[in-house]
C-alpha cells in the first residue's frame, strides 16, 4: 500500500514524518517545534513585504521584540521579551529571499533560542495578500519551558498569531489597536 501524504502545510500535519518534512523544507532547519500560521491582508503583495523586510520596522508589531538591530544585508539582531521579565537574544541570518514574495532565516550557532523559519507572502486577488509564517524553534527548558512560556503567553505559537494579527491591524488601518498603554504612552505617562 501506497504512503498517501497529507497536502496541507506541513505545521498541520497530523503525521510526524510530515511534519518533519515541513521542518526539513526550511533552508537551515533549526528547532524541533514547528508552527506556522497564516493571515490574508487587504494590502498589495510588494507593500507587505517591504514593510516587512525592513527589519528594524518588526518591533512596531511583533509584541515581544524588543529591538532588532540590523548589522549587515543578510544578518541581524535579536532581542526578545521572555518569560518571567527575562530576555533572549540571537543574531539572524537571512538564506532565502524573494523580493516580494518571501524571506526565509535561521539563527546563528549559539542563540539563545535556536530557530528557522520562513515568511511568505502570495496574492489573493481582490482580497490582498495571504501572509504565512512558518517557524520551527527549539523552546529553552525544553518541553516544560514550552509549558511555562504558554503560561506567561510567551509561547511562538501564541505569539505567531497575535503578531500575525497586529501586522494585518498595522497594514490595513494604520495603527494596532489595543486596550492597553503602549510602550510609547507608558514612558509619556512617566515623563
Amino acid at each position: 500500500m501506497a504512503t498517501v501524504h497529507d497536502d496541507a502545510p506541513p505545521h498541520t500535519a497530523k503525521s510526524r514524518d510530515d511534519r518533519a518534512d515541513g521542518i526539513n523544507s526550511l533552508v537551515e532547519p533549526k528547532g524541533d517545534a514547528l508552527i506556522g500560521r497564516t493571515v490574508t491582508i487587504n494590502r498589495p503583495r510588494a507593500e507587505l513585504y517591504a514593510y516587512w523586510s525592513d527589519f528594524s520596522k518588526l518591533p512596531t508589531f511583533l509584541d515581544n521584540v524588543l529591538r532588532v538591530d540590523v548589522l549587515s544585508d543578510t544578518r541581524s539582531h535579536w532581542v526578545v521579551r521572555a518569560p518571567a521579565g527575562k530576555t533572549v537574544e540571537w543574531d539572524a541570518i537571512v538564506t532565502e529571499q524573494k523580493d516580494g514574495e518571501l524571506i526565509a532565516w535561521t539563527s546563528a550557532e549559539g542563540a539563545d533560542v535556536p530557530n528557522s523559519g520562513r515568511i511568505e507572502f502570495r496574492d489573493a486577488g481582490d482580497r490582498g495578500t495571504v501572509v504565512s509564517a512558518t517557524i520551527a524553534y527549539d523552546p529553552p527548558g525544553g518541553s516544560v519551558g514550552k509549558i511555562i512560556a504558554k503560561l506567561f503567553q510567551r509561547e511562538p505559537a501564541i505569539q505567531a498569531r497575535r503578531d500575525l494579527r497586529r501586522f494585518k491591524q498595522l497594514m490595513e488601518t494604520g495603527e494596532v489597536a489595543t486596550s492597553s498603554f503602549t510602550r510609547k504612552q507608558l514612558e509619556e505617562e512617566k515623563a
